[in-house]
């Protein structure tokens, strides 16, 4: 199914407005591909060769890894904006507004700039069939040059060697973490795993590694590219102060001694710095204790209520729940009340074991769609974990499971919403 016919090209190669939606064109998105992933880089390219595409007049940025490529981008983001550059961000998933996948400048991308790129991806493509992500991010990729931004940061949606987003050379590479997630697709071993992410790498090219206990896999790719990388406890390293308010962090150049804990995880938001000091573009220590203090990212140990109070995560495998089986000891609360629904891809005894011992009563939800996993699959692994059956309830929706932990919340409790991006999009929706 090819839709040109809703579009046209004006003289200058400028598209035509359509009389699509945003919303008709996610719809049609879905429609022209037989599977949602379809790993491989031929198609994309052969597209983007059409498009001229073109990134040579910014700075790029690729940020791969399996937690934190979120938080990672919009610190740097951040960072780079109180400095004066110009920036767009590439990201996804998306919770509510598909427009958060795309930011200028830290605000939202129009849904105008994606239909006028969607439509020029459309005209370019012609027979060649694209998945919804690689339209996605071809279109992303066709705003960033139409602006002529400094700085493209790119954040990987899968995997890394294949990913779409790979197309581009960047001037830096950053490989945030490795942990078994997308096994199906990525390799069922964090050696695997890892030869995936360094895809992202290139020959002789400047790299940052985030992860604290890189598997050897890792260290064999960037010798092989002869990459020049600097590595997290080698090169640079954080340590949180006694206080637990502030930490140290410390690279090949910089050093900073009293920063405020981050609303990120600590180990990316060192790792941004990394990459900052890596590109000589590191702010002042003043203009960083702002930047730090200030950098928050919606689903991501978001607080949306403080009566009662509300935490939102999107925590889905087994490094980001033992990740936030320590965060959750910043709060100084009387019990806990976790929604929590994944999806039945994902290593779900893995993932809840970390949190299985917590003083906590568990609201476990069924959640929709094809990869969408019962309940009763998340309260056997609970159980298995050690959490006492009487502490647990099942839900036929998040909503509803959501519903009935505000309506048992104490003060000084605190309510707990993770597992997927599905489950906490359901509950910011409410």
């Amino acid at each position: 199914m090819n839709n040109q016919n809703n579009t046209s090209v004006g003289s200058a190669g400028a598209p035509v407005p359509s009389s699509k939606s945003l919303g008709q064109w996610l719809s049609y998105l879905e429609s022209i591909h037989p599977s949602a992933i379809d790993m491989g880089l031929d198609r994309v390219k052969a597209v983007a060769n059409a498009m001229k595409l073109s990134l040579d007049g910014s700075l790029v940025i690729t940020v791969a890894g399996t937690n934190g490529k979120g938080t990672t981008c919009r610190l740097l983001e951040q960072a780079l904006l109180a400095q004066g550059k110009t920036v767009a961000v590439y990201s996804s998933p998306h919770l509510i507004d598909y427009r958060e996948r795309v930011r200028l400048n830290g605000e939202l991308a129009n849904a105008e700039a994606f239909v006028s790129s969607f439509e020029f991806v459309e005209e370019a493509r012609e027979d060649v069939t694209l998945t919804y992500f690689e339209f996605g991010t071809l279109a992303a990729m066709k705003m960033m040059q139409e602006w002529s931004v400094d700085v493209a940061i790119l954040e990987v949606g899968l995997g890394g060697r294949l990913d779409a987003t790979n197309i581009i050379d960047p001037d830096l590479a950053v490989i945030t973490t490795i942990d078994l997630d997308h096994q199906d697709w990525l390799g069922n071993t964090r050696e695997k795993i890892a030869r995936e992410k360094a895809g992202i790498m290139r020959h002789q090219g400047k790299a940052v590694v985030g992860d604290l206990f890189p598997p050897s896999s890792l260290y064999d790719v960037a010798n092989e590219l002869q990459a020049v990388v600097r590595w997290a406890t080698e090169d640079f390293i954080s340590e949180i102060k006694n206080d637990g308010n502030t930490w140290s962090w410390k690279g090949k150049t910089y050093a900073f001694d009293n920063l405020p804990y981050p609303n990120i995880p600590l180990q990316n938001a060192s790792t941004a710095l990394a990459a900052l000091e890596y590109l000589e573009m590191m702010p002042s220590e003043s203009s960083l204790q702002k930047i730090i203090a200030n950098t928050v990212m919606p689903g991501r140990q978001q607080t949306i209520s403080d009566n009662p109070l509300v935490v939102v995560d999107v925590a889905h495998n087994p490094q980001a729940t033992t990740a936030m089986q320590a965060w959750l000891q910043r709060y100084d609360v009387s019990r806990m009340r976790i929604v929590v629904g994944m999806l039945k891809d994902k290593s779900i005894a893995e993932t809840l074991a970390p949190l299985s011992e917590l003083n906590a009563n568990w609201y476990v939800a069924t959640t929709e769609g094809p990869r969408g996993c019962n309940a009763e699959v998340l309260e056997n692994a609970l159980v298995n974990a050690g959490t006492t059956i009487e502490n647990i309830a099942t839900y036929d929706s998040v909503s509803a499971a959501y519903s009935k932990a505000r309506a048992d919340y104490q003060p000084g409790e605190l309510i707990l919403v993770f597992g997927s991006f599905v489950t906490v999009a359901d509950v910011l929706a409410k």
